[in-house]
């Protein structure tokens, strides 16, 4: 069992690498090379909103999946990682519409505050906040109980 639950994680891991290094041939966003430039007075691209709202929503749901697999794996707490999925949407809630306002304001909020908004949006940042509070939280409950 303890293998399965080490190849899973590896698969999640995995699955949000393959996520971020085959991002410019799965999904539409106009912006990677935008970013990628790190120059601010490059063009700004034109886009089509459906297509871009789509693209980013997909890509967060493939990160959530991947991102519950790993904490489900580490932990074996169903409830742990239904709080991590919830944490997840919760954050990409809060940043999908301002990233969005970003792109409607042709980043005129800042080139570097969209930068980090578009960051929060299309990684899944979280997760290297949410495994080690979950550790934490562990190892609090494992001296609770000792």
């Amino acid at each position: 069992m303890k293998i399965l639950n080490w190849f899973l994680i590896i698969v999640g891991i995995v699955g949000l690498m393959s996520v971020r290094v085959f991002e410019d041939t799965i999904f539409y966003d106009p912006f990677l090379n935008y970013f990628h430039e790190a120059n601010k007075n490059i063009s700004f691209p034109e886009y089509t909103w459906g297509k871009l709202i789509i693209s980013h929503l997909f890509r967060f749901v493939l990160n959530l999946f991947f991102s519950c697999l790993i904490i489900q794996c580490l932990f074996r707490n169903k409830e742990w990682t239904i709080q991590g999925g919830v944490l997840l949407i919760i954050i990409f809630g809060i940043t999908f519409p301002i990233y969005l306002y970003c792109i409607y304001d042709r980043f005129d909020l800042g080139y570097l505050f969209s930068f980090y908004m578009r960051r929060f949006v299309i990684q899944p940042l979280i997760l290297l906040l949410i495994v080690p509070m979950f550790y934490y939280r562990k190892q609090l409950q494992g001296r609770g109980k000792g």
